[in-house]
């Protein structure tokens, strides 16, 4: 899904940002993961890493994850700089306490080597920039809209197994699609959400899985169609073609880290993506600190029945866990509203706004809204009539939500 609203979030490098440091790390274990690094790792002494201002926390949760210690950081110097090792050991050791080492007792060996979001200081951001993307490879482009749909929809996956790009559920990436605009200059980047866990589709920790819709309009003066620059860059990218990838960005929409919240989740059409990373780390994952057994809720608005995206995989969820995740779907041109017009996301939460307003007084209830934008009108004034009953104003209530970190929207 293409959400410009985090593009905001993308700050520009700063001169600080730019300044160059070196960290002495002993004790980084040898395994295919370091193997693929390009410094020495050696089994005795000190292994000495180049690091920007701007990647040093990242760096450090990295160096963890792979069982290494920091045991200095210093400037980065003409000196230490010709030779790849740190100044004289003279200076104070400056002690990495920015960031808590949350994954020393990790078994080697394992996949879903991740760290679990428990502040937003853990959250990764801005790892790849505009000016330095990674550069991802596209090992498959899958056609989601079955036949007798509307439009075309692709599920993508990038190896991104050459790079540091890490990420969490209900974050986005920006892709910088080939070629040059108008003006000759390089195009500017799109933001998507992610559709895949933090672990990647294939459970390995080396994929990031997109869900791309090709934009199509009618230019409103020539009456031409006009297509998407990035959606049919990548609807159309081939396997094995290179794509530069920038971020990830994005805190707003989240999983919580509570396996017994109530999760609702209200799309449509692409806005799917970042809930199917969340049902997928829910139900189809196996974790030993994360084990779902709280309420998840998907209502989805699409057009047609062909147009339902990852259908099979949403109804083998709702089947295998009946308990603990609920489907409705808003089908506009199959379905009817209770005034005989077209079913819309707004008609089914209108049909179920008291069931869902009791399930928004829970504390560990969070609502999330993804998708085009304007569905959010429309899903307020069901739930003002449901507030209303109970002698409560729902803007004053929905802010209450926002405050509480329990309200989501990410809209395009």
């Amino acid at each position: 899904m293409y959400s410009p609203s985090a593009a905001a979030n993308s700050a520009n490098t700063t001169e600080l940002s730019n300044r160059m440091f070196v960290y002495e790390v002993v004790g980084l274990r040898q395994s295919t993961a370091t193997d693929s690094l390009n410094y020495p790792i050696r089994q005795s002494g000190s292994v000495f890493i180049t690091v920007p201002y701007s990647r040093m926390n990242q760096e450090m949760q990295r160096i963890t994850r792979m069982g290494g210690k920091i045991v200095s950081i210093q400037p980065l110097t003409a000196d230490n700089q010709a030779n790849g090792k740190a100044a004289a050991k003279a200076q104070p050791k400056a002690e990495p306490g920015a960031e808590p080492q949350q994954n020393q007792s990790e078994e080697k060996g394992k996949p879903m080597t991740q760290a679990k979001a428990k502040s937003k200081a853990d959250i990764p951001v801005n790892i790849y920039r505009p000016n330095a993307p990674f550069i991802g490879k596209c090992i498959s482009n899958k056609e989601l809209v079955k036949e007798g749909g509307i439009g075309t929809c692709r599920h993508l996956t990038f190896d991104i197994s050459a790079g540091d790009l890490r990420y969490l559920e209900g974050q986005s990436i920006g892709i910088i699609p080939d070629g040059t605009d108008d003006k000759g200059k390089p195009h500017k980047l799109r933001l998507y959400s992610i559709a895949s866990t933090r672990h990647g589709d294939n459970l390995d920790d080396k994929t990031v899985s997109l869900c791309v819709r090709q934009l199509e309009y009618k230019h409103p003066e020539t009456g031409e169609t006009v297509f998407g620059v990035c959606s049919t860059f990548l609807c159309n990218i081939e396997e094995g073609a290179d794509v530069k990838i920038t971020g990830p960005v994005g805190k707003e929409m989240l999983l919580p880290d509570d396996p017994e919240a109530t999760v609702i989740m209200m799309a449509t059409g692409t806005g799917i993506a970042p809930f199917r990373a969340f049902l997928w780390r829910m139900f189809f994952e196996q974790h030993e600190d994360y084990k779902f057994k709280g309420q998840a809720w998907l209502i989805f608005g699409v057009t047609t029945t062909p147009n339902i995206l990852y259908k099979e995989q949403l109804e083998e969820i709702q089947e295998k866990f009946p308990d603990n995740f609920r489907l409705t779907y808003a089908i506009s041109r199959e379905q009817k509203n209770s005034e005989g017009g077209r079913m819309y996301i707004q008609h089914r939460v209108g049909e179920n706004a008291d069931e869902l307003w009791s399930l928004m007084q829970k504390p560990n209830t969070h609502t999330y809204i993804c998708g085009l934008k304007g569905m959010e009108d429309g899903i307020d004034s069901a739930l003002t009539v449901a507030a209303e009953k109970n002698g409560v104003t729902w803007s004053d209530y929905q802010r209450q939500m926002k405050k509480a970190g329990r309200w989501h929207v990410e809209t395009y």
